[in-house]
């Protein structure tokens, strides 16, 4: 019998037997430890990470970039720098808080607009896609341990990486549902080698089990509007006695609802007027008495979805809803990226370099059905671009007086962050003249840049951290009003009447307990340690009012985790 020549050699072809099987075995260990299933690529190292080695990220506040609206409204955060270190920061001070993450990352098109780096990554780079998913990879896993248990994280795509990146999710986020969503951007379409491309896609990564995605607001011109008077098998009066009362229309609007007429009493026709205002029955133009959908003792459950409608004999009363489903497929106007994109970043920051910006309306629909019953969510976006997630927020907070709250984060290539970013936010709050219904909000603005400080765990650099954790802290505990800056210490507070304090060092302790002793007001307090202790027997005289825990311990044993 023949033997297959793939699995046979003669003792002449293998010059060192050993060296041969202990390259064998060596090569089924590595066979044996890929996955089994799953998206496989060659990671590729990243400066930006690799940095974190050596350095440990923090923040500086960029004082002269703030803006300020109403001191009672919520306080927003925009941060500068490379959105690893940015998240990074964020799994310290928000871990678990965020309820809606919304990116829209680098598309990967091959068309340099994107680094890696610091080298743009083009269309004939071999690694183009390993570099892709690297990145895009250490960043969702970062971003996973920010998600409240029923958040929500949200990420667009167009084809260049729908495939892997879905992969991708499914294995990050492997306890999650994750479903994919079409809207249509452009409708001009662009033009492939074979297709005219006018879609792009969002993959909502959900809780299992759990209803998050709320319901859709329609615009008035896309309501399907029916007439509330029932037709069809058993829509008569006397099908349904409680259905059968007048409605009352004043202006050209429902204003009321009668009472139910007696079985043996009959209206003399289909709208009646009296007094000035008109009741309208329902009776169909053959003169059939019917019946409204509605009893009269729940119809007023829907009286802000029926409108009163002119006709030859009066009135027709007819309901629509205003709110859906939210679809799988999203198209019409409110979608286009040109006209609610484009256009309008340019009308807010003019010249500007910054090409192919969402529609407003497209990231509103995304987060809106999700936030609408959290009116004191939190939203991340950490590729911000030019902030249309943060202008999209803003206009959902004026719309039902809510009091959410966005980071976004961006690096500063091109100027995005300082020419963009932050010149549309400060339009979008303090309002344009173009645009009145979407801008003019109350709304505050901390901008801040990373900083960094070195890794290795000396006492000096323990120290060096506490120094420049205040604005962490501050993000922390969402505290931004300065009520004192002493020797040592600091003291914040925010609008609910929320009191933060940190201590920088030892000499600071006694006089930080004298403001707490005249304030009288219960207080969060950050400690400097060089251990994990928080000098709980220094503020035993005051325990009644501080809440101590230490610094900068806990920060260090979470970068510990995140860049083990």
């Amino acid at each position: 019998m023949a033997q297959n020549p793939n699995h046979t050699m003669s003792k002449k072809q293998i010059k060192n037997p050993l060296k041969e099987i202990e390259r064998l075995e060596k090569e089924i260990k590595q066979l044996k430890s890929r996955k089994k299933y799953g998206l496989v690529w060659e990671s590729k190292p990243e400066e930006v990470v690799e940095m974190c080695k050596e350095k440990l990220p923090v923040l500086k506040e960029e004082k002269s970039r703030e803006i300020k609206s109403d001191t009672k409204s919520p306080v927003n955060v925009l941060i500068e720098g490379d959105n690893y270190h940015s998240l990074s920061v964020l799994n310290y001070t928000h871990e678990k808080k965020i309820d809606v993450i919304y990116i829209d990352p680098p598309y990967n098109t091959g068309a340099k607009d994107w680094k890696y780096n610091n080298n743009f990554v083009d269309i004939n780079d071999q690694w183009r896609h390993s570099k892709w998913l690297s990145m895009m990879e250490k960043r969702l896993v970062l971003a996973k341990k920010l998600l409240k248990a029923d958040g929500v994280l949200i990420c667009a795509i167009d084809e260049n990486e729908v495939s892997h990146l879905g992969a991708l999710l499914e294995e990050i986020f492997f306890n999650r549902g994750i479903h994919l969503i079409t809207i249509v951007h452009n409708p001009r379409g662009i033009q492939g080698k074979n297709f005219s491309y006018t879609n792009e896609f969002a993959f909502f990564v959900l809780p299992k089990g759990k209803r998050v995605i709320g319901e859709r607001k329609i615009e008035e011109k896309d309501i399907t509007w029916r007439n509330l008077r029932d037709n069809g098998g058993e829509s008569l009066r006397s099908d349904a006695r409680n259905c059968f009362y007048p409605i009352i229309v004043r202006n050209g609007k429902v204003v009321g609802f009668g009472k139910i007429l007696d079985t043996n009493k009959h209206p003399k026709k289909q709208t009646e007027k009296k007094n000035g205002d008109y009741y309208i029955w329902p009776i169909d133009s053959k003169g059939i008495e019917r019946k409204w959908r509605y009893a009269v003792q729940s119809v007023n459950l829907v009286k802000h979805l029926l409108r009163a409608k002119k006709s030859k004999g009066g009135y027709e009363v007819e309901i629509g809803k205003n709110f859906g489903t939210v679809r799988t497929v999203w198209s019409g106007s409110r979608y286009d990226s040109n006209e609610n994109g484009t256009k309008l970043v340019h009308s807010f920051v003019p010249k500007t370099h910054f090409d192919f910006p969402k529609s407003i309306y497209n990231i509103y629909d995304c987060i809106a059905p999700i936030i609408y019953e959290r009116k004191n969510a939190i939203v991340l976006d950490y590729f911000a671009g030019s902030g249309t997630t943060g202008h999209a927020l803003m206009m959902i907070n004026k719309e039902d007086k809510g009091n959410r709250k966005f980071i976004l984060c961006t690096n500063n290539e091109n100027g995005i962050s300082t020419d963009v970013c932050h010149p549309r936010l400060k339009k979008a709050i303090t309002g344009h003249k173009n645009y009145p219904s979407i801008t003019g909000f109350n709304a505050n603005l901390k901008y801040y840049k990373t900083d960094f400080v070195d890794s290795s765990t000396t006492d000096k650099n323990k120290k060096e951290i506490v120094d420049k954790s205040t604005e962490m802290l501050c993000i922390k505990e969402s505290c931004f009003n300065s009520v004192k800056k002493g020797k040592n210490f600091s003291i914040f507070k925010n609008n609910d009447d929320k009191y933060l304090g940190i201590v920088y060092d030892d000499s600071g302790i006694e006089s930080f307990k004298k403001e707490v002793n005249k304030l009288k007001k219960k207080f969060i307090v950050y400690v400097f340690s060089l251990d994990d202790s928080a000098r709980e027997e220094e503020f035993e005289d005051v325990s009644e009012w501080v809440e101590p825990k230490p610094i900068p311990a806990v920060i260090l044993n979470v970068y510990k985790r995140v860049f083990r």
